[in-house]
C-alpha cells in the first residue's frame, strides 16, 4: 500500500465529500483492524496511521496478568500475557496494564485490503450522509434556491448543492412550466433520513411557499414589526394572508402591499400572477372574519358556536357574490385563514331557514 497515494486519495475524498479527515482516518483504522483480524486470526490488533506520511503500522496488544484468568472473567477477544513474560519486554510494567508489540504487515494481502476498502466505503457513505443531514436538517419549512437538473414523468430533480431535492410535478403552481437548467425557488416540505439515502421533498404550491416569499420580500416581517398570523392558498389562483402589528403606528397591510403594490406584485409575479389578498388580523373573531371576507363589504357576522368555531355571515346583492367568490373560493379561503367554518347567507335565507340569532355573538 503506497503511503503517498493513500494520503492523496484520502484528502481527495475528504475534499470531494466535505468530510473531516479525522473521520476518514478513524474509519480507515477500524477497517484495517477488522481486515487484519480476519486475515490473520489475531483479535488484539491496533492499527496506527501517520497522518503526515501515510505510514501504516500494526500492533498486537495484550493485558498483563499475574496468572491466567478463567475464561468467564475474560472479555471477548482479549489476549492475556503473564507478568513474568511481560517484564522481559518492559521491566517496570504492572498487572492490568497493556503491552503491545509491532507486527508485520507483509502478509496483509489483497483479500484483507479489499475487506478494508469495503468497510471504508461504508464509513465514507455514513459520514457523507451525516454531513449532508447536518447541512440540511434545519431546512424543513424553509425556502431554498436550486437548479433544475433533470426530470422524469412524475418529478423534477432540483440541484441544491450537495444533494438533489425532489419536486413532484403535482406540487407545481397550476399552469406553470419550468425549464431545465433554470434557477427555481422551492419550499422544503419534508426531510427524511430513514431510507437508503436522505430525501428532500419540495413544493411550490404549499402555503408555506407564500409565507417564505413574503418574509424574503418584506423586511418588516423579518424584524417582527409586522407579524404574519396565517396564510390560506389556492395555488395558482388566489391567496389570502392575515397580518398585524403590535405597534399602533404601523400599517401592517400597507407594509406588505408596498408603494403602489410594488412588494405584493413582486411576490405575485413569482407565483405566476397568483392574486394575493392582504387582510388585517384582529383578535375579535367577528372583525377578523369581516376582514377575511373582503372584497365584500357591509357584511354582518355572527358567531354561532365559539367552541366549534362556527360563524354566519349575512350579505346582500353584489356583496353576497363577493363574499362567496367564484365557485366559493373567497369564503373557503376566509375560513382557512380564520380557522372558522363560515356560512354565507342573505337575510331572507336566514328567515326562511328560521335560524335563531338571539344567542349568537355579533
Amino acid at each position: 500500500m503506497n503511503s503517498k497515494e493513500f494520503i492523496t486519495a484520502l484528502k481527495s475524498i475528504c475534499k470531494e465529500k466535505g468530510i473531516s479527515e479525522d473521520i476518514i482516518f478513524d474509519a480507515m483504522k477500524t477497517a484495517l483492524e477488522k481486515a487484519y483480524t480476519k486475515n490473520t486470526g489475531l483479535p488484539n490488533v491496533r492499527i496506527d496511521i501517520n497522518k503526515e506520511t501515510g505510514e501504516i503500522k500494526a500492533f498486537a496488544y495484550s493485558r498483563v496478568v499475574e496468572e491466567y484468568e478463567d475464561e468467564e472473567e475474560v472479555k471477548e477477544d482479549e489476549v492475556q500475557i503473564l507478568l513474568e513474560d511481560a517484564k522481559k519486554k518492559v521491566p517496570d510494567i504492572k498487572p492490568g496494564e497493556t503491552i503491545e508489540e509491532e507486527v508485520s504487515l507483509k502478509d496483509f494481502g489483497r483479500v484483507a485490503t479489499m475487506t478494508a476498502k469495503q468497510i471504508l466505503v461504508q464509513k465514507v457513505r455514513e459520514a457523507e450522509r451525516q454531513s449532508i443531514m447536518s447541512e440540511f436538517a434545519d431546512k424543513e419549512g424553509e425556502l431554498l434556491v436550486g437548479t433544475l437538473s433533470r426530470e422524469d414523468s412524475q418529478n423534477y430533480y432540483v440541484d441544491l448543492g450537495r444533494m438533489h431535492g425532489i419536486l413532484p410535478k403535482n406540487e407545481l403552481i397550476s399552469g406553470e412550466e419550468l425549464k431545465m437548467g433554470s434557477s427555481v425557488k422551492v419550499y422544503v416540505t419534508k426531510i427524511d433520513d430513514t431510507g437508503k439515502s436522505p430525501l428532500i421533498l419540495l413544493s411550490r404550491k404549499h402555503y408555506g411557499f407564500v409565507k417564505r416569499l413574503l418574509e424574503n420580500e418584506i423586511p418588516e416581517l423579518n424584524d417582527g414589526t409586522v407579524i404574519l398570523y396565517s396564510v390560506a392558498r389556492d395555488a395558482g389562483s388566489r391567496s389570502k394572508i392575515a397580518v398585524y402589528s403590535e405597534d399602533e403606528n404601523v400599517d401592517a397591510v400597507g407594509a406588505c402591499i408596498g408603494e403602489k403594490g410594488s412588494r405584493i406584485n413582486r411576490i405575485s409575479n413569482e407565483l405566476g400572477g397568483e392574486k394575493i389578498d392582504v387582510v388585517k388580523y384582529d383578535k375579535d373573531p367577528i372583525t377578523f372574519i369581516k376582514n377575511a371576507l373582503s372584497p365584500a363589504r357591509d357584511v354582518k357576522v355572527y358567531i354561532l358556536d365559539e367552541k366549534k368555531n362556527e360563524a354566519l355571515a349575512i350579505a346582500e346583492g353584489d356583496n353576497l357574490s363577493l363574499a362567496i367568490g367564484k365557485k366559493g373560493q373567497n369564503v373557503r379561503l376566509a375560513a382557512r385563514l380564520t380557522h372558522y367554518r363560515i356560512d354565507v347567507k342573505t337575510e331572507e335565507q336566514v328567515k326562511e331557514e328560521k335560524i335563531d340569532l338571539s344567542s349568537a355573538l355579533s
